[in-house]
C-alpha cells in the first residue's frame, strides 16, 4: 500500500514582528545614511542569518561598548540597554540610534515610574536574556528577578507596595502561572495595566496552538538564543505534540520527519520569511505534496523610526 506523502501546514501570523522590523530597518538605514561601519551593541535581534546579513553589509556587532570605537555610530539592539549603557554612550561622545522595540521601552518606563512611587518590582523573565538585563538594569535597586513559580516563594517584598512587569517574550502560560503565585502572596500586588507580554508573542503562540491541533510533528524555525522562538516550541511540546526548533533547512532530514504525516510549521519573531521559503523547498525536496497556511490574526502594527534617519533621508 502507498504511503500518502506528508503535508505541511503554515501557522499564522509568523516571522518578524513590527519591533524586528523596525530595528533592522534601522541599521540598513544608518548604513545608508552615515556608511559603514555601524556598530552593533549585542545581536540587533537573535537570528543568525539577520546578524550575518547586516554583518556583510558593514554593521559590526559587538559585546560591550568599550569596543565601539570613539566617534562612531552605535545602534542598541531591540532587545534595550540599562541606564547605564546609555550614560556611558553620552559621555563618550557616541552617535547613538535605539533600536530598543517600543513594547520593550513601554516596560522600562513602568519600572522606572514604580521605582520614583518607591515599590518593590518584580521582573519575570530568564536570567541572562538581553532583554531582563536591559529591564533591570532602568533601576539601581528594589527590583528582583523571578524564572519560576518557586522563586515567588523566595521574595521578601514590601506587601503593601510591590509590582511586578515581565519580559515581552515570555510563555503566556508560564506568565499567568507564576503572577497567580504572586497575587496568592501578596494579594494588593500591582500589574501593568497591560500586559507586558507583547501582542506578536501572544499571536504567535494562540497560532501554534492552533497548529498543534491538526500536526503530529511542529517545526519552529528560528535561533537557539531567541525567546520567542524558544517559547513557540516548547507551546507545542506542551500539548503532547513533538516540536523542533531548526535554524533553517540544513537542519531537515528524513531522520527529522520521521513517521509524520502532519507537519507544522512556524517562525519565531526575528526570523525572516525568506528562511520559511527556504525550509519549504527543503520539505518538498523531502516528499512532502501539499502545502496549507491556517487563518490567523493580521498584524498592521508598524513603529517609527528614531527622527535621525527619517530627517536624513
Amino acid at each position: 500500500m502507498a504511503t500518502t506523502p506528508p503535508t505541511v501546514m503554515l501557522a499564522n501570523p509568523r516571522g518578524f514582528c513590527a519591533g524586528v522590523d523596525r530595528a533592522i530597518e534601522i541599521v540598513e538605514r544608518a548604513l545608508e545614511r552615515f556608511g559603514a561601519p555601524i556598530y552593533v551593541r549585542h545581536e540587533i535581534v537573535h537570528n543568525r542569518h539577520v546578524v550575518e546579513t547586516l554583518r556583510a553589509r558593514g554593521a559590526v556587532f559587538v559585546e560591550e561598548l568599550d569596543e565601539v570605537p570613539d566617534g562612531a555610530v552605535v545602534v542598541f539592539s531591540a532587545h534595550g540597554v540599562a541606564q547605564t549603557i546609555h550614560e556611558r554612550a553620552r559621555a563618550r561622545g557616541l552617535t547613538v540610534l535605539d533600536a530598543t522595540c517600543p513594547l520593550v521601552t513601554k516596560v522600562h518606563h513602568e519600572v522606572q515610574r514604580l521605582h520614583r512611587q518607591g515599590y518593590d518590582i518584580v521582573m519575570i523573565g530568564h536570567r541572562g536574556h538581553p532583554e531582563v538585563e536591559g529591564t533591570m538594569g532602568q533601576v539601581p535597586d528594589r527590583i528582583h528577578l523571578v524564572e519560576t513559580e518557586e522563586e515567588v516563594d523566595r521574595l521578601s517584598l514590601d506587601p503593601e507596595r510591590c509590582a511586578y512587569v515581565t519580559q515581552t517574550t515570555l510563555s503566556v502560560d508560564d506568565a499567568r502561572r507564576i503572577i497567580a503565585r504572586l497575587t496568592a502572596r501578596y494579594p494588593r500586588i500591582l500589574g501593568p495595566k497591560k500586559d507586558d507580554i507583547c501582542y506578536a508573542t501572544q499571536n504567535r503562540q494562540d497560532a501554534v496552538k492552533q497548529l498543534a491541533t491538526q500536526c503530529d510533528l511542529v517545526l519552529v524555525i528560528g535561533s537557539p538564543n531567541s525567546s520567542n522562538s524558544n517559547r513557540l516550541r516548547e507551546v507545542a511540546a506542551a500539548l503532547g505534540i513533538p516540536a523542533r526548533l531548526i535554524e533553517d533547512e540544513t537542519a531537515l532530514t528524513a531522520e527529522t520527519l520521521g513517521q509524520a504525516r502532519r507537519i507544522g510549521l512556524t517562525a519565531g519573531a526575528s526570523a525572516p520569511e525568506e528562511l520559511v521559503q527556504r525550509v519549504l523547498a527543503r520539505l518538498r525536496q523531502l516528499g512532502v505534496s501539499d502545502i496549507a497556511e491556517l487563518p490567523g490574526v493580521a498584524e498592521n502594527v508598524r513603529f517609527t523610526l528614531p527622527k535621525t534617519l527619517t530627517e536624513a533621508t
